[in-house]
């Protein structure tokens, strides 16, 4: 009889919110989407029948273009899920220790556990943020290997400033990998990308998904010096990034003022929702923190209570414990979530 591995008997799989909910406000999206005949033009003569490029060599041009980094620092992956599959499968040996920050986003913890790494966590300050000092001092007197973070943080919707990243990176012998995944809500001044290359144990992550609005086409990006960017093209599957994804990004890509435009249109989305959440000053939300992201984490002791009025209203937002995390959607989205608010009954 053939028995599951250990790792693999307690293992469940990832469960977003499922139904048919009018309001989405749960998965940190861009509400606004790619019109048909856009997409179209950019995949129309696609050779479905040949491999895609294995280096997405046109594609990395462009994003470099973008952002302002050489091609050659950057390797393409199908999300940034699977290049934190691929560091944490390939960049540390079994049962070495890597380190989490908690609360953060949960994938970092749950890949190192399937490759089998000892996943240690350090716990935020009581305001949720970061004391560098204290995850410097971990990583140097536990052997830690390596430490990967979002930033801004995915849920607590806070940033850590440049120079303590920077100061991190330069006190510590371990890998550092950087998620900037919402640093486009943010500002590319508080962004490592463009000196990821200057250092040896950093790997900078960036995906299309939040404030570029391409989530479906499932495309991240890692941005780091010469070995390791030879490393991870050298682990990475040969075909990663399909050919649609490929030529659909690259078109898009290549709009950098509507890219811009994106980026504005959900921050002022983020700032209506934040401003719109204080005014009303809901006794039942007892902490909104300050955002520089796309979306509001609140601490409510009524969490599940108004998650589940809000589903009861067809609006889904993320229920996190204590915690909700809510999406800045389009105007009449964030209005409609502020009205079915008013009307919780308490």
């Amino acid at each position: 009889m053939y028995n599951l591995t250990e790792k693999l008997v307690s293992l469940t799989s990832y469960d977003p919110i499922q139904g048919d909910y009018k309001i989405r406000l749960d998965a940190n999206e861009s509400f606004i989407d790619t019109d048909t005949e856009s997409l179209i033009k950019a995949v129309k003569g696609t050779s479905l029948n040949r491999y895609p490029d294995p280096y997405a060599k046109k594609l990395i041009k462009v994003y470099g273009e973008l952002y302002g980094v050489d091609p050659a620092f950057i390797t393409a992956g199908n999300g940034s899920d699977e290049l934190i599959s691929i560091i944490t499968a390939c960049f540390l040996q079994k049962n070495e220790k890597v380190l989490c920050l908690s609360p953060d986003f949960s994938m970092y913890a749950f890949y190192s556990s399937l490759y089998e790494l000892d996943v240690k966590a350090l716990q935020k300050e009581a305001d949720l943020t970061v004391n560098i000092d204290k995850v410097i001092e971990k990583i140097n007197t536990e052997n830690i290997k390596a430490v990967i973070f979002s930033n801004p943080c995915n849920p607590t919707s806070l940033g850590i400033s440049k120079e303590e990243v920077l100061k991190l990176i330069r006190s510590v012998n371990a890998l550092v990998v950087a998620d900037e995944a919402y640093m486009d809500f943010w500002g590319e001044e508080n962004s490592l990308l463009k000196c990821a290359h200057e250092y040896d144990n950093l790997i900078v992550l960036r995906t299309c998904s939040k404030a570029l609005g391409m989530a479906g086409l499932r495309l991240g990006f890692a941005v780091s010096g010469n070995v390791i960017t030879e490393k991870l093209r050298a682990a990475k599957s040969p075909y990663n990034v399909n050919v649609l994804t490929q030529n659909a990004a690259e078109y898009f890509l290549s709009d950098k003022n509507g890219m811009k435009r994106r980026i504005e249109a959900c921050k002022a989305a983020r700032r209506e929702l934040y401003d719109g959440l204080s005014r009303r000053n809901y006794p039942f939300f007892e902490t909104i923190y300050p955002s520089v992201t796309n979306f509001v984490f609140v601490k409510t002791s009524k969490a599940k209570a108004v998650f589940d009025y809000l589903l009861s209203n067809s609006i889904a937002v993320r229920y996190m414990g204590d915690y909700l995390r809510i999406t800045a959607g389009n105007e009449s989205e964030n209005k409609a979530l502020l009205t079915a608010l008013d009307s919780f009954p308490q």
